[in-house]
């Protein structure tokens, strides 16, 4: 198992560590693949694969803080769907009521965004694509994010419901 890096575990602390934060993530499915955000300094090893999302500031809906993160993240520009679920993310430090919803793209051009919280030598985010839902689960659990755990497909993530913890 690769360790953290210090550097980047460390400023995620820092910055997000030890307060309960709302997160707003976007579930966008293209056929059979899901695109997903790989970031740096979040689980025991250097790799922490979820749906592209982030914090939502304050005064800032929860769509449009979903759009704002998702261009930072993917440059893709979505139009927000459905609420699909909340889940509550507890990895002390960690903790996050996260507001998963479907997006579509109807913009912009996929590429590696950045975390603007984040200097250009400690960025978290380290890779974005399309994975499908045996590639996602070929990771060890800890390596992606927890609701991969309660779902057999990627039409069981969809299925998702209420309030998971």
């Amino acid at each position: 198992m690769t360790q953290i890096v210090d550097a980047p575990r460390q400023q995620v602390v820092k910055l997000y560590g030890n307060r309960l934060r709302t997160r707003v993530c976007g579930l966008y499915r293209d056929g059979d693949r899901l695109l997903m955000v790989r970031h740096r300094g979040i689980s025991k090893t250097d790799t922490f694969w979820c749906p592209p999302g982030g914090g939502a500031q304050f005064g800032e809906t929860a769509t449009d803080a979903l759009k704002r993160e998702f261009d930072e993240e993917t440059g893709l520009i979505i139009d927000v769907g459905k609420l699909l679920f909340v889940n509550e993310f507890l990895e002390p430090p960690l903790h996050a009521l996260e507001l998963f919803f479907a997006v579509d793209a109807i913009g912009g051009e996929l590429r590696l965004g950045s975390d603007p919280e984040m200097d250009a030598a400690g960025q978290i985010i380290s890779e974005v694509r399309w994975m499908t839902f045996d590639e996602i689960k070929a990771y060890p659990p800890a390596e992606v994010h927890t609701l991969f755990s309660r779902c057999q497909s990627l039409d069981d993530v969809y299925r998702l419901s209420g309030y998971l913890n």
